[in-house]
């Protein structure tokens, strides 16, 4: 007995952590967070700077408030928080007072992630729900004070304001003024820091698939479903289609946010669920409300992913269904 070796879960173990997960992430996040800086200038980089630097700091603080020692803090940090600031950032607007970023990443961490037990504990997606708590919160830094970047905007001394091509255009059923090459490069595009340059955000999503962080189907399958369900809302318009998919935070929150490995299903058939979910709920809830509801529709299937996870779970390795015996006389 005493060659025997006992130790907890999990006994398969490999080389792609939670830190170099998150490190990942947060590398495939630079291209849109560089791209939202080039259109909307410097007043980008301070509002992601305050968001990350704020969602850092709240968990180094809560920490020492909770009495952990200073090597276990450093030993423990996973970037988690890097990658929570980095969202919530690139939801805000450019314009936003400096507080929003400063509050909502303090909720985020504090509220959602570090009360609930820290990493892989949280029941919704941090970002998701920091970004949620400053569009109620701060309402007006959301709607009537969008963006519009020039491509230069960088050395421009003003930025023009106006509405997001999704709810100024796209949802009221008029495509003459939308560009696909625009909505997809992001000039000219209204919007949050982080969702204006899609081809940004899609490298980023390729760079995690290629390095096996995040699984290609999951976010097709919520953009596609949200197209489809878009064209069929208006009457079977395939010209829907692409403005629909590249148009507001859906591509930011269906590769970055609802891919959370902690708030999404851990099997095949679970996922599926909850992804053509998440596509049907954004198409049908941006139809009804003519706004963006990407946030809180992955904040809502966030709920749901325990109840999955319950009544669909793994078959066991060699599992076989018994077969039902015959009653006597037949």
């Amino acid at each position: 007995m005493s060659s025997l070796i006992y130790s907890s879960s999990p006994h398969v173990r490999c080389s792609l952590t939670t830190k170099k997960i998150m490190l990942a992430v947060a590398i495939a996040l630079l291209p849109a967070c560089i791209a939202g800086c080039i259109f909307f200038g410097w007043s980008a980089l301070l509002v992601l700077a305050l968001s990350t630097v704020t969602a850092v700091a709240s968990e180094f603080v809560y920490l020492l408030i909770a009495k952990k020692p200073i090597d276990y803090i450093l030993k423990q940090f996973d970037y988690t928080s890097v990658v929570t600031g980095l969202l919530i950032g690139m939801n805000l607007t450019a314009n936003c007072p400096w507080y929003v970023p400063v509050l909502a990443s303090i909720f985020a961490i504090v509220c959602v992630k570090m009360i609930f037990g820290g990493t892989g504990k949280n029941l919704v997606n941090p970002a998701i729900a920091g970004r949620i708590f400053a569009f109620i919160s701060f309402g007006a830094t959301f709607g009537g004070s969008w963006l519009a970047p020039n491509v230069d905007a960088i050395n421009a001394s003003t930025i023009v304001t106006g509405a997001t091509p999704l709810s100024g255009s796209i949802l009221a059923g008029d495509l003459s003024a939308i560009s696909v090459v625009d909505l997809l490069l992001g000039t000219g595009v209204s919007g949050v820091i982080g969702e204006t340059c899609k081809l940004a955000l899609i490298a980023g999503g390729i760079f995690l698939v290629v390095i096996g962080v995040i699984n290609f189907r999951w976010p097709l399958v919520y953009v596609a479903t949200t197209g489809l369900v878009a064209v069929a809302l208006n009457g079977f318009d395939f010209n829907v289609f692409l403005p629909s998919i590249l148009s507001g935070g859906l591509m930011l929150g269906a590769i970055f946010m609802a891919t959370d490995y902690v708030t999404s299903p851990n099997t095949k058939l679970g996922n599926y669920i909850y992804f053509v979910a998440c596509g049907v709920l954004t198409a049908v809830l941006r139809h009804a409300t003519q706004i963006e509801m990407v946030s809180f529709v992955i904040l809502i299937m966030n709920l749901f992913v325990p109840l999955i996870d319950k009544y669909i779970v793994r078959r066991p390795f060699g599992y076989t269904r018994p077969q039902k015996q015959q009653k006597e006389g037949k």
